[in-house]
């Protein structure tokens, strides 16, 4: 029986804590950089990925936002207009507030769902159905 609790004891120290639903979801560290007039968001496609959306949506988004024009070349959205790292974090953590959070239970196990002519925020996790604007 001794040998039973030193093994649990040994296994319990090998777990690592369990963590909470919101605190497992980060934004993947965004890479950019400033090439004369032009700003090249270099892992695009990756934070796209990573957040489960279509790469045109968050262009869209930050396009609009930034109110620069952006092209997709490859993995990375370039812009042509100077945009600082902090601006374009910035629109991202907002992004991910509006389209990949679920409102009810904050999880971003969600997609988006399109239905006649509005979009929705399904949620994966709940169930949580909530509309969206479109950009």
């Amino acid at each position: 029986m001794a040998d039973y609790k030193k093994l649990l004891d040994d296994a319990y120290k090998e777990i690592k804590p369990i963590k909470s639903s919101i605190s497992r979801f980060e934004i993947p560290e965004i890479r950019s950089s400033v090439q004369g007039n032009k700003t090249i968001f270099s892992n695009f496609l990756q934070v796209a990925s990573y957040l489960r959306r279509k790469p045109e949506h968050l262009e869209k988004f930050l396009e609009k936002e930034l109110a620069a024009k952006g092209k997709i070349e490859g993995d990375r959205l370039v812009f042509i207009k100077k945009i600082t790292l902090n601006s374009l974090s910035e629109k991202i953590k907002i992004y991910v507030e509006k389209y990949v959070l679920c409102k009810e239970c904050k999880k971003p196990d969600t997609e988006i769902v399109k239905q006649d002519d509005f979009q929705f925020i399904h949620c994966l996790a709940c169930g949580a159905k909530h509309s969206i604007a479109k950009i």
